[in-house]
């Protein structure tokens, strides 16, 4: 997807996670609720991806039919709710984490270029 915007497609955001509390960012994500996973795929996050660096930069990636829809109908959970607060202990900034986060700009996507070039995107 060439050109995506933050409302549609794939997004890319940034956080700050507390570098003292890595460790235990990793451990909860490591077995997300079950209730809170079933809510994010119902309202529209697909191939969700988060990564973490060692100082606590928080990049994720999803692909979604409509960001701010997808972003309304999980602040609309009970779930969500609960979750957030379990995580903000561990952001840098105040709030519900998932309302700080910093969306991206793409500006690059290979199979984008490939396929405006007229070039395969496999070999």
């Amino acid at each position: 997807m060439t050109g995506t915007s933050p409302r549609r497609g794939r997004v890319c955001f940034t956080s700050q996670v507390r570098a003292d509390r890595l460790d235990e960012y990793r451990a909860a994500h490591a077995a997300v609720w079950p209730e809170m996973l079933e809510a994010l795929r119902d309202t529209g996050w697909r191939d969700y991806h988060l990564y973490l660096r060692g100082d606590g930069l928080l990049v994720g990636v999803l692909e979604t039919d409509d960001y701010e829809a997808a972003q309304a109908g999980m602040a609309a959970t009970e779930v969500n709710a609960r979750w957030q607060a379990e995580m903000s202990g561990f952001f840098v900034d105040d709030g519900n984490p998932d309302e700080g986060f910093v969306i991206l700009d793409e500006v690059f996507h290979l199979e984008g270029q490939l396929e405006a070039a007229g070039l395969p995107t496999r070999r």
